[in-house]
């Protein structure tokens, strides 16, 4: 808790405001950030005891703006277990952003689709999720200041946040499926034996990343909407080897249609 107090201590001394959003880009959508009006560009190393993005495409700077008129702070650059960062580290910006006053996070990722109906280039909005990193954030002593030991966990993404999102996507004839996110621990990609193991438990799509980071905003009685950006296909019948170039490609087709719906959602809120 005193790590936290301190990193919100050093940002609120930056004058960044009290923004309500929190968006947090995954993969290959860094391009979000050019919708933002920026007041404030912080790297992530300047920030007391915040974790620094390893992976290539995370950019790693916690940005602060406006984005249609709203207040919005963003990471540019999330956090993965696969990096060898412990989930304390992982959601340690979801619980800084908390505290600065948001209480409504948008978050996105990059996806394989399990649904092989699903399109490479395409977006799945995530109503539920399964956990299968090797542990959780909440495990340990329970920070009473910012939630209750045992957090609901029935519907994880917002009802209504996903209605207007749904109803957007609607009106600019985006194609905007819905289904259920895994998390994986990566870094390698999975088999496929894991993928079918997958499919059997009712996923429609997998990651590395996002559940950490949702768990604790649920935590802290956010609200919350996650969109994955789907990469490529997982079908076990007709696997190919895995190309990181034509993942990040594919996410870079999908963004601009991330980015629309993100940007309408935040007006509407």
């Amino acid at each position: 808790m005193q790590k936290i107090n301190e990193a919100v201590a050093y940002l609120q001394k930056q004058d960044v405001g009290s923004p309500k959003i929190g968006i947090v880009l995954g993969t290959g959508l860094g391009g979000m950030v050019k919708n933002v009006v920026i007041s404030h560009d912080i790297h992530y190393r300047d920030i007391p005891h915040f974790p620094e993005s390893t992976v290539e495409s995370h950019s790693g700077k916690l940005i602060f703006g406006s984005m249609n008129g709203k207040q919005v702070v963003v990471m540019n650059g999330r956090f993965h277990f696969y990096e060898g960062y412990s989930f304390d580290q992982i959601t340690f910006g979801i619980r800084v952003m908390k505290l600065l006053g948001v209480d409504t996070l948008l978050v996105s990722n990059a996806a394989g689709a399990i649904n092989t109906t699903f399109k490479p280039a395409s977006l799945m909005l995530i109503d539920d999720h399964i956990n299968m990193l090797p542990g959780n954030p909440l495990v340990g002593k329970n920070l009473d200041e910012l939630g209750t030991r045992f957090p609901d966990m029935s519907a994880p993404y917002d009802a209504g946040l996903m209605a207007k999102m749904e109803q957007i996507a609607t009106e600019e004839s985006i194609e905007l499926n819905k289904g259920v996110y895994v998390a994986w621990i990566g870094p390698s990609l999975e088999t496929r034996a894991e993928y079918r193991f997958i499919k059997t438990m009712g996923a429609d799509a997998v990651g590395m990343s996002t559940v950490p980071e949702v768990i604790v905003a649920r935590h802290m009685d956010m609200k919350v909407l996650a969109i994955s950006v789907i990469t490529d296909l997982c079908d076990p019948d007709n696997l190919k080897p895995g190309n990181i170039n034509d993942i990040l490609a594919n996410a870079a087709l999908a963004e601009k249609d991330l980015v629309k719906l993100f940007t309408r959602l935040v007006l509407s809120l």
